[in-house]
């Protein structure tokens, strides 16, 4: 006889509890990942209008084609990716990508390295795939991938590699000369590339993104996950992709064909209408979130903080030895500061399976200027009372 006890014990992420904290406590949130500055008109208006005049009714499986060829147009023009829309396939947000790319390519009893810091869902999903996580972590504070290490967790069970570049919360990327070594060891050890490139708009001031995609080595052996709610920073839409080669594709379709099926019409057709806006465009949303990042990291700077560079995404991370706090407990100098000071931070530990370092805290810059003062305002009090 079963009874309640049977069922898995529910869970709250440190981004849920931070974020209802910061809620309860009137703090400003600085810790989860979503902006607070005007949403792009141009995206609202084509979600209205798509609600209004185009379907309303369920759409391809794998996608409108006026999408899916809008992303192949997209990569082709921002990264020389030369793709058939056969290539690409609409998911209900990058989680579900990810969901069926893993289960698509993992088998029981396969290894999946995955590189820390990392998304939490990697681990879970692995492990529902039956697969098993082998862990290489990035080296901070610069948070290289040492190559050596991922070598050496290779093995003749190793089925992926689940990267992320521009990594969350780091905002790091892998190198072409690093990405070349992965194609190399693919190729050689006949494993794949899960590429988690979900934060690929958001790659700031100038710094060169490098795809997965455009390796020749890894051009039929990576699943490459897209976001539309990252490019357009409309978090809500829960609009993504998987890029593939067509048998990898197939792998990952005959799973999301069992999540979710579809994804939200108007918003695929909204979506289709933002990846066709002119490159302009795209580096003018950019230029919005460069310059509240450097308002945040002057401002820290300047109140004597050590802020890590960061090459993309909407983080960045506080050094806090470096920046003369506590390191000893990123999570406990969290929580003395969503009480203390008043705001919201993620500790980098989150991030981490095992192993975590304990000194470094995620903010979140995507914030209008006026909340990114108050918050450096507390910040520096809170550090200047520690003496």
């Amino acid at each position: 006889m079963h009874n309640a006890d049977d069922l898995p014990a529910l869970t709250t992420t440190v981004f849920e509890r931070m974020s209802r904290l910061s809620q309860d406590l009137g703090a400003i949130n600085l810790g989860q990942g979503f902006p607070d500055m005007a949403e792009p008109d141009e995206l609202v208006e084509a979600a209205c209008t798509a609600l209004r005049t185009r379907s309303n009714q369920y759409p391809p499986m794998r996608g409108l084609p006026q999408l899916r060829e809008a992303v192949a147009g997209y990569y082709r023009r921002e990264q020389g990716v030369d793709l058939s829309p056969d290539e690409v396939m609409v998911t209900s947000g990058a989680t579900e990508a990810l969901a069926a790319a893993i289960l698509g390519i993992v088998r029981p009893g396969d290894e999946v390295i995955l590189v820390q810091p990392l998304y939490d869902a990697y681990v879970p999903l692995v492990l529902r795939a039956g697969g098993v996580p082998v862990l290489v972590s990035l080296e901070p504070p610069h948070w290289t991938l040492p190559a050596g290490q991922l070598e050496a967790a290779i093995t003749p069970r190793t089925r992926a590699i689940v990267l992320n570049t521009p990594n969350n919360p780091t905002g790091a990327l892998l190198d072409r000369a690093t990405l070349d070594r992965i194609g190399e060891l693919a190729q050689a050890r006949g494993f794949y590339v899960i590429s988690d490139e979900v934060w690929e708009g958001m790659v700031l001031d100038g710094a060169a993104m490098t795809s997965t995609l455009q390796i020749p080595a890894l051009r039929e052996r990576t699943l490459k996950i897209g976001s539309a709610g990252k490019l357009f920073s409309m978090t809500g839409w829960k609009v993504g992709w998987i890029v593939a080669a067509p048998r990898l594709l197939a792998a990952a379709a005959q799973q999301h064909q069992f999540l979710t099926f579809t994804t939200a019409t108007p918003l695929q057709w909204a979506a289709a209408e933002g990846l066709n806006l002119p490159p302009a465009w795209h580096r003018a949303h950019r230029q919005r979130y460069e310059q509240a990042r450097r308002r945040l990291v002057d401002g820290l700077r300047a109140a004597g903080f050590a802020v890590l560079p960061a090459a993309g995404t909407w983080f960045v991370i506080i050094d806090l030895a470096a920046s003369g706090l506590p390191a000893d407990d990123d999570a406990a100098l969290a929580e003395r500061l969503l009480r203390e000071a008043g705001v919201a931070s993620i500790p980098v530990s989150a991030f981490y399976a095992q192993h975590a370092p304990r000194g470094y805290l995620r903010l979140c810059f995507a914030k209008q200027d006026a909340t990114l003062d108050e918050a450096v305002a507390r910040l520096a009090a809170f550090r200047q009372a520690l003496g």
